[in-house]
């Protein structure tokens, strides 16, 4: 490759130095590549590389008529290009260090849309709970704006800078629709719509929507609660299950203000882990030192006790009856008599902020009666229904309402040895190889059957006692009216060998050919399969069921 001439490039310099103001590069590069004296004539692509690179050269350092940065890109890549190099192999930008950007600037637009996570009521407001958009568009968030819109009401509207965000001033008891949208400088997101939410003066002291209610009206049962299961249903005709008499129900059973000095509730001694029993033998009252004269029932599947009687002796009529005698108790609620009766509990709650909206919602105005909360009461019970222990999941998978037995005396699938010997001696009759305990504890309920009779607990026994389903029979912590037994063996063992004779004795307990109590003399193998298979009737999610868990703050 032929060399430049060193005296030419000073001439080049002295020349363009002599001018006044900054030098055109344009003439000094071709004065420059013109005094350059290739021999021979500079026709190899060398040569012309050569010229390439001080052209790129020149233009880095001085710029091409102001274009500064883009100039420089396009010699770079002139000379890469004729170098037959690519201006990406070495890694690095042009501009590196610099600051300046040989990309196009992205776009910036509006954020995307906020997720909602949660609303909540309270008196005249609700509180929308959300998470900041996956995206601010690329400009920052300036503020969030919730609106809450009820049919037949002006929109209301909040604004924030993180959630979340008090919507205030709405009507109490309409059911609002409210979302929350994000803005930057560029406009603002769509909206993200939360669930219908009714703002209440039962809002402040509850944790219920009552713009959208738990559903206790239409349970999802399995397939084995058939037709003849439904025929056990003690609903009346005039107090069928709704939505919010069931909610109303559920208040009043966790309500401590029920009591006369607001200690207890139906739910202090109808505990839900417990299978809404009390783990004690006897429970306390509203004294703490005076206690129940009989041990608190389960109440699962209330719903399928024919007659409907209820109490362990039952003399109430009704389950509607029996849910208001034990706030009349002396001993259990206190609101007796002496204190003024159901009159006095009324005027009590006619002063607590959360029962007109809720009785309202369930009977269509406020006024607080008896007779109401019988209603409210019992329709909450009445939900409690136990179908899915270990037992219905089984037997589900192999029910079939073709069979005479609809297969209960079918082996199930997932028992031990043990449950399974269990399931035979409890469901099937002696024909088959069992006891006969469903003679009168009827699956799938597991109620008791309506024409039994006492079960020879005493000698000479003449009432006729009730007993509730064996669901979540194992969660127990004692048994019987009185709760004398506190294990399940002991049960088993009454059973075996312990029945008593009496006038009230129910004849499926009764030896036909001796007339005497009968004896099963069961070993002590099979009375713990009886066991075992009993606890196979828990049922874990009516233990959790959130409908039926306290619904105060």
């Amino acid at each position: 490759m032929a060399a430049s001439d060193p005296r030419a490039l000073r001439r080049t310099r002295q020349t363009t130095g002599s001018r006044s103001g900054p030098p055109d590069p344009i003439i000094q590069i071709f004065r420059a590549l013109s005094l350059a004296r290739p021999s021979p004539p500079c026709l190899a692509p060398a040569c012309k590389s050569l010229a390439s690179i001080m052209l790129a050269g020149l233009l880095l350092l001085h710029g091409c008529g102001g274009g500064g940065s883009e100039a420089s890109s396009a010699s770079s890549s002139s000379a890469a290009a004729a170098s037959g190099t690519s201006s990406s192999s070495s890694g690095s930008s042009s501009s590196s260090g610099t600051g300046s950007s040989s990309g196009a600037t992205a776009t910036k637009t509006a954020p995307s849309a906020p997720t909602v996570k949660s609303v909540s009521a309270d008196n005249a407001a609700i509180a929308v709970s959300f998470d900041a958009p996956a995206s601010d568009g690329g400009d920052p968030i300036q503020r969030y704006q919730a609106t809450c819109t009820a049919p037949s009401a002006a929109p209301v509207s909040a604004q924030g800078s993180a959630s979340p965000i008090i919507v205030s001033g709405l009507s109490n008891g309409l059911s609002y629709t409210c979302s929350v949208s994000a803005s930057n400088s560029i406009g603002a997101s769509a909206a993200a719509v939360a669930p219908l939410v009714m703002p209440s003066l039962a809002a402040a002291s509850l944790n219920l929507n009552l713009a959208a209610l738990a559903n206790y009206a239409n349970p999802g049962l399995p397939r084995h609660y058939d037709a003849d299961v439904l025929a056990l249903d003690n609903q009346s005709a005039g107090n069928l299950i709704t939505d919010a008499g069931a909610t109303l129900g559920r208040v009043l059973f966790h309500d401590k203000k029920l009591s006369i000095n607001d200690s207890i509730a139906c739910a202090s001694c109808h505990q839900q882990a417990k299978g809404f029993e009390d783990g004690r033998v006897l429970s306390p009252g509203f004294s703490g030192t005076a206690f129940t004269s009989a041990h608190a029932m389960r109440l699962g599947n209330a719903r399928f006790f024919r007659p409907g009687t209820a109490f362990w002796d039952r003399r109430a009529a009704t389950l509607e009856a029996q849910s208001t005698q034990p706030i009349q108790n002396a001993i259990e609620m206190g609101f007796d008599a002496s204190n003024g009766g159901m009159a006095a509990l009324i005027s009590k709650m006619q002063g607590l902020s959360y029962y007109p909206d809720l009785f309202r919602l369930a009977f269509g105005d406020s006024n607080i009666t008896e007779a109401r909360m019988q209603k409210a009461l019992t329709q909450y019970e009445r939900s409690m229904i136990s179908a899915n222990s270990r037992w219905d999941t089984a037997y589900g998978a192999v029910y079939n309402a073709a069979l005479g037995d609809k297969g209960l005396s079918l082996p199930l699938s997932g028992f031990s040895a043990q449950e399974e010997r269990g399931r035979v001696l409890f469901l099937l009759g002696p024909p088959q190889g069992g006891v006969g305990c469903a003679r009168c504890h009827v699956p799938p309920t597991f109620a008791l059957a309506a024409n039994s009779q006492s079960n020879g607990l005493d000698a000479g026994e003449t009432r006729v006692f009730k007993s509730p389903s064996l669901k979540n029979v194992a969660t127990s912590g004692a048994f019987m009216h009185d709760g004398r037994f506190t294990t399940l063996t002991q049960v088993v063992q009454h059973y075996s060998t312990g029945v008593q004779a009496g006038p009230a004795l129910d004849n499926r307990l009764v030896d036909p050919a001796t007339g005497q109590p009968r004896r099963l003399n069961l070993s002590a193998n099979d009375i713990a399969a009886l066991v075992a298979f009993m606890g196979t009737l828990s049922d874990p999610v009516l233990a959790a069921d959130t409908r039926f868990s306290n619904p105060f703050k």
